[in-house]
């Protein structure tokens, strides 16, 4: 059990870092007029367990956040990523008693 949480835990660092990393990538690229991260892939990735690098990067970079849809979707992955956290921690050590 102990080796699955690590293994979760580090899954969800490494996706969290790449969002941010690439959140900074695309605001470097609209500053020099380069070709784009698409805006679906900027919203993906924080449904897909990347949301606290999706909202730092738009924080430090400054990136997306005029852009209603980033200001609404990005949070909203964070609160679902944080129900799916609770529910998978009540199920498995409260819940067994």
């Amino acid at each position: 059990m102990r080796f699955l949480l690590y293994t979760i835990g580090g899954c969800w660092v490494l996706v969290n870092l790449l969002t941010f990393v690439l959140y900074g990538v695309d605001k470097l690229r609209a500053k020099q007029a380069d070709r784009r991260i698409p805006e679906r892939t900027l919203l993906l990735l924080p449904y897909l367990g990347g949301s606290v690098g999706a909202l730092l990067g738009m924080w430090i970079f400054r990136h997306k956040t005029k852009h209603l849809k980033f200001r609404i979707l990005v949070p909203l992955a964070l609160l679902l990523q944080i129900a799916v956290v609770a529910a998978l921690y009540w199920y498995l050590f409260v819940m067994p008693k």
